[in-house]
């Protein structure tokens, strides 16, 4: 693969590269006629269609069986057979029914888990399938000397392909002829700008910065702005750029297998999976150890079944063991889980975030850097005009993206409405003369929304947009007859158009007044270094025409510099008015050239117009808030390092104070031989920079990969194609709903629904909100299967009755006790939960002071219900406690005795349960504050007590089934229920003060151990630290006048809470909840 990859661009950079007469040779092809039919269809026969290749995605039925693999489940499922075994070889039991509710619960309970989990994976929609539809139907080519349209899935190499304005170009050419032809390389590479082409070969210049792109080539995928033009193709399908990045979005490597050649997603899994897995490998050692010590312990003290005194203590205790493995295995956290990121999915939904995978919920909230695409996600994805200069007069330009109804033009000094001012109408409408772009309404054919859109070169389009901002007519280009135009080319640096004026006292409404006689207008657009030079006139503000000096050059020069340093594109206008053409219009032999050089003569300069791909609303504040969070958030653009760098600064991913040397870069300097640096000299290079400018695909994928190889968890963030392979590689892909491209969707974990950074931040803070309800509701759910475990442990040891059956057990987990924990899951973020650290990516989901909590509120439990069970067991048996006693002294009436002992214990353990979760909403505060603060808690409890009465009062269900009577138990018996619930509810509430030391002493560990880590990574020169948060604050309070920033009010009341340090990150999160 390899060696083919390298071949594959060997081949392109000579295609690049050679004279086009080189290239038609190496494909056996001419300009003329094309390929003959009989070449199309050999060479169609070897290559294959110009189509990408597919990967296979795992069916519905292969996701459900992938879900059944965890260890935690395949646990189950082996208690669950062992229980049916057991049951069918009791002569007693086989033949009834109910013996085998208990595995059959249990396989229920697996495969609802396992359907709602795969049902959720399979509408993932796939990245490769996207990029395959970023194609026509058709092209038109020339084959055998004729011109003619052929499905685009059977070009060639050789193909000579003939490209027009809108169309999609179909693979990889070479271009043979240009008509000012431009192509939107956007999602491809990232520049918002159209890029212009050109068929002729030039060399490249000393320091000249090098293109992402050829000039020569267009690419698969891409769509033609401008032009028209002709070429020869040289790639298609897998070898194209668009195939590149399929393979990069692919892998590599072949698709590993696990067990039953199921695709193993080992590679790919979330944090949260993994500590699950981790979770559910520990507690099934533990589990299995716990039956094998009670199963031995059982057959050596000779317990029996009180139901069959004279079976064998063999038999009965494996039934205990798997009651023990049901108790023991907590079969209730991988449906809560999938439950509660479920419904997580739908609480993001709010926060316009649509989550494609379940575990990419939580993923947000441990990441610890953002890489974000410039183009369309920091930015709006727009060239909008903000500057315009005229008679040494600045003005502000109002608004974003194409509503002309949006924003207005004000000076700049005074802040007057300037819509009237002469130097602004002279300076919009000479420049819309010179444009070949329109602006229309258009109707989303799926949400009906009407918004406007721009046809043709993106950079008039903000022109246009703010010629109609000052009433200039829509219709401008049919009121001003054009008589000539000039294209814009690489070597003239411009475009010039002439329009006839006759009649016409001004340029326009306001305008500039116009010579008397004046019939016709030449208008130049282009760089201003270039028309400065040919200027030699310039307007004033009243209208009058002055001579243009050197000093009032130098004068513009200094603006045009001032506008490009905030990475502006400028653009200056300037004008000639003319009696008659400056050359014999009828004479053909005059070439464009000629007539240019005879119209570029005496101009006069009437402004500068100065456009830029403008931040997005609230994007600086949300970066700033993910500072605040302990959020790294790293700007890859494929964007000039100077533009690059501007907009890091507007948005504060860059500091004022910052050192740009360090802190942005070329993506060539992480290759600056062609090949990529070693690991360790990319890990330094990407802990310590925040901007990467000119990044190819690859180079985003390589700099995701440092930034997991130094244990961080990246989120990528992008709307292109150019961004697909990052946002598959890093551990969440969030890709831009509104203008990201089918790929960039496929080959994430989240879309955001409004294409707003900003919205990524909200998403942090719910994703750690679940993460803390998951966590919470893990504690629970444990302690209560630690305190079944050492209950039935108990009960075996010391030899009174078992207090649960099986089927007991998974009613109390799975009906009354899993309302309350997906309750938990839904507890809403604790104040302040922004401001913690992000969790590392080896931190487990229980922490050390987690496990002693469960532990210590499990034995409190147990020791308060096997409490109660002995109290009712001594009020029911007459005395007796012990089994054998029970059996000898009541024979058959034992097991009716044993249910109301029992019942007491169901229902004091249900009430007991219900408390507790109250008391488990916080691991340290008192039950008491914000007692009613989650509104599910509240309906959750009244259904458990719903089940609970079902369980002890239905008739048949719960005599027959469960086994349980809550009607024979009496007064005595409910209120010795009661008691349970108490002792629980104080005891607990002590057990908060010890865990409260221990977590305050668990942070002061991990403080001390973060420190000593990154004093190691600094040593090495690896800097991951965060810039100060002061750093933060100043540049937001600087830059609060600027239109895109928010009010002094609300960027003060803002400051305080920003904590950035580690120290004090690790102090904010000593008081909340969720660590």
């Amino acid at each position: 693969m390899a060696t083919s990859k390298k071949h594959d661009l060997d081949v392109a950079t000579k295609d690049a590269e050679e004279p086009i007469e080189q290239v038609l040779s190496r494909y056996n092809t001419n300009q003329k006629d094309g390929l003959s039919l009989e070449q199309a269809s050999r060479k169609l026969a070897e290559d294959g269609p110009n189509e990408l290749n597919k990967a296979q995605r795992p069916t519905l039925l292969m996701l459900f069986v992938m879900q059944l693999l965890g260890f935690i489940i395949i646990l189950l499922i082996i208690a669950a057979v062992a229980s049916m075994v057991v049951n069918s070889t009791n002569a007693k039991k086989a033949a009834d029914p109910l013996s085998y509710t208990t595995g059959i619960a249990i396989f229920v309970i697996v495969l609802i888990n396992a359907g709602i989990a795969a049902w959720t994976e399979h509408k993932a929609g796939g990245a490769l399938e996207a990029l395959s539809k970023m194609s026509q139907a058709s092209i038109y080519v020339v084959r055998g000397g004729k011109e003619e349209a052929v499905p685009t899935n059977s070009l060639v190499r050789g193909d000579i392909v003939v490209l027009q304005t809108g169309d999609v170009v179909p693979a990889d050419i070479r271009l043979i002829e240009a008509d000012d032809l431009k192509v939107s390389e956007a999602s491809l590479t990232g520049e918002p700008d159209d890029v212009a082409k050109t068929a002729k070969l030039r060399a490249k210049k000393e320091g000249e910065v090098e293109k992402l792109t050829p000039e020569v080539c267009v690419f698969s995928g891409c769509n033609v702005a401008n032009g028209k033009g002709r070429g020869v193709v040289t790639a298609t399908g897998m070898a194209t750029r668009i195939g590149h990045i399929a393979r990069l979005v692919e892998g590599e490597e072949k698709p590993k297998k696990q067990c039953f050649c199921l695709p193993d997603t080992s590679a790919s899994q979330t944090p949260l999976q993994k500590n699950l897995e981790k979770l559910g490998a520990k507690i099934g050692v533990l589990a299995i150890l716990v039956c094998v010590v009670v199963f031995i312990v059982g057959v050596i003290a000779d317990r029996k079944d009180v139901a069959n005194p004279d079976g064998s203590a063999a038999i009965y205790m494996i039934l205990i063991a798997v009651t023990l493995a049901v108790a023991a295995i907590p079969e209730g956290i991988p449906l809560c889980v999938t439950i509660s990121l479920s419904i997580g999915c739908k609480e993001m939904v709010k926060k316009n975030v649509v989550v494609k995978k379940l575990a990419a919920v939580e993923t947000l909230g441990s990441a610890s850097v953002i890489c974000s695409d410039k183009t369309g996600t920091l930015t709006e994805g727009k060239m909008t005009m903000v500057g315009l200069w005229s008679a040494d007069v600045k003005y502000d330009v109002g608004g974003k993206g194409f509503d002309p109804t949006v924003g207005k033009v004000t000076n700049s000094a005074t802040k007057e409405d300037a819509t009237d001012a002469l130097g602004v109408r002279s300076t919009l409408c000479a420049a819309l003369l010179c444009c070949n772009t329109s602006l229309h309404k258009v109707e989303d054919p799926d949400t009906k929304e009407v918004k406007w859109e721009p046809r043709g070169n993106s950079s008039e389009a903000p022109i246009v947009v703010a010629g109609r901002k000052v009433g200039l007519s829509e219709n401008i280009g049919e009121e001003y007859k054009r008589v000539l135009e000039i294209p814009f080319s690489s070597s003239r640096k411009m475009m010039l158009t002439v329009s006839d004026i006759a009649g016409r006292d001004t340029l326009c409404p306001k305008g500039m007044p116009m010579p008397a006689g004046s019939k016709y207008l030449a208008v130049c657009k282009g760089a201003p270094n270039f028309i400065a030079d040919l200027c030699q006139e310039r307007i004033e503000a009243d209208g009058s025409v002055k001579p243009m000096t050197e000093a009032d050059r130098n004068s513009l020069l200094e603006v045009v510099d001032e506008y490009s340093s905030k990475a502006l594109r400028v653009l200056a206008v300037a004008v000639r008015p003319m009696q008659e053409m400056p050359f014999d219009s009828s004479d053909e032999d005059v070439s464009t050239d000629q007539k240019f050089a005879a119209l570029r003569q005496n101009l006069c300069l009437v402004g500068l117009v100065a456009s830029i791909d403008p931040d997005r609303d609230g994007v600086k504040e949300s970066v700033i808030s993910a500072r605040g969070a302990g959020i790294r958030v790293v700007m890859i653009t494929g964007d000039y390092l100077k533009t690059a760098v501007a907009i890091a600064k507007n948005v504060s991913i860059l500091m004022p104070e910052d050192d740009e040397a360090v802190a942005a870069c070329d993506c060539n300097n992480l290759r600056p031989t062609g090949e990529y640096i070693n690991n360790n000299e990319m890990d330094k290079l990407t802990s310590s920079t925040r901007v990467f400018a000119r990044a190819k695909p690859e180079d985003k994928l390589e700099i995701v990969k440092s930034i997991q190889r130094q244990g961080q968890v990246a989120a990528m963030t992008g709307d292109g194609v150019n961004d697909a392979p990052a946002l598959n590689q890093a551990n969440i892909g969030v890709a831009m709903g509104i203008q990201g491209t089918e790929v960039a969707k496929g080959a994430s974990a989240m879309i955001l629904t409004d294409d707003n950074f900003c919205s990524i931040v909200a998403a942090v803070e719910k994703g750690r909100a679940i993460y803390s309800g998951i966590q919470k509701f893990v504690a629970f759910i444990m302690s209560v299967h630690i305190a079944e475990v050492m209950q039935i442990f108990v009960c075996i040891v010391v030899g009174i009755p078992v207090m649960r059956t099986p089927l007991q057990i998974l009613f109390l987990i799975l009906v009354t006790d899993l309302p309350p924990s997906i309750a938990l899951g839904m507890e809403p973020g604790e104040p302040g939960i922004l401001k913690q650290r992000p969790r590392p990516k080896t931190e487990p989901i229980t922490l050390s002071w987690m496990w002693f909590s469960m532990v210590l509120n499990g034995t409190v439990l147990s020791a308060v219900i096997i409490a109660v069970y002995v109290v009712a067991l001594i009020e029911y048996c007459e005395g007796e406690i012990l089994q054998d006693r029970i059996v000898s002294r009541f024979g058959n009436e034992a097991e009716t005795k044993l249910s109301y002992a029992r019942t007491v214990a169901f229902v004091s353990l249900v009430w007991s349960e219900n408390i507790r979760s109250y008391i488990a909403r916080s691991f340290h505060q008192p039950v008491w504050v914000n007692l009613c603060g989650n509104k599910m808690m509240q309906y959750a409890i009244l259904l458990a007590q719903l089940c609970l009465y079902a369980a002890v009062f239905i008739p048949g269900f719960s005599t027959k089934i469960l086994v349980l009577d809550g009607i024979n138990i009496g007064g005595f018996g409910w209120g010795l229920a009661a008691a349970g619930p108490i002792g629980t509810l104080i005891l607990c509430e002590l057990c908060k003060v010890i865990t409260y030391y221990q977590m305050k002493a668990y942070q002061r560990r991990l403080l001390l151990d973060e420190q000593q880590a990154q004093a190691a990574m600094n040593a090495q020169g690896i800097n991951t630290a965060l810039p100060p948060p002061k750093d933060a604050k100043q540049d937001a309070v600087k830059e609060n006048s600027s239109p895109q920033a928010a009010q002094p009010q609300e960027a003060k009341k803002d400051e305080a809470p920003v904590k950035n340090d580690t120290k004090d990150r690790f102090e904010a999160a000593s008081t909340s909840v969720s660590l």
